[in-house]
């Protein structure tokens, strides 16, 4: 699904990268506290391809339903999407997700944030 794709290439070839975004948008909304801790560069990434899944779950009818399964692959995730995440967030219109700033990791110093449902 070319058209979720942002413009960072995070340092990977083309398809490590989008089965590396895919990982982490499944396991943002896989997560019970709808919270990840990823570095900065990604989370940016995230958070434009989760806005998109939400507002595809709000909309709630099967052809969106079969957009998000094609690129989020587990069931009861996009089970979840649909049926808890898009219903909280009905009456809003964009801005579903928030990226906190850490501080640097210690390894190699990269910016890591929290990117959290709102």
């Amino acid at each position: 699904m070319a058209k979720y794709m942002g413009h960072r290439k995070l340092g990977r070839p083309t398809d490590q990268r989008v089965a590396m975004l895919r990982n982490l948008v499944t396991s943002f909304f896989k997560s019970e506290d709808g919270k990840i801790i990823t570095t900065e560069a990604k989370a940016k990434e995230i958070r434009s391809i989760a806005e998109k899944m939400i507002t595809l779950a709000k909309r709630g009818d099967l052809h969106s339903r079969r957009q998000v399964l094609a690129y989020i692959r587990e069931e009861e995730v996009v089970k979840k999407l649909f049926d808890e995440i898009a219903k909280k967030y009905e009456g809003r219109n964009g801005g579903y997700t928030r990226i906190l700033k850490l501080g640097p990791r210690r390894g190699d110093s990269a910016p890591m944030v929290i990117i959290e449902l709102v």
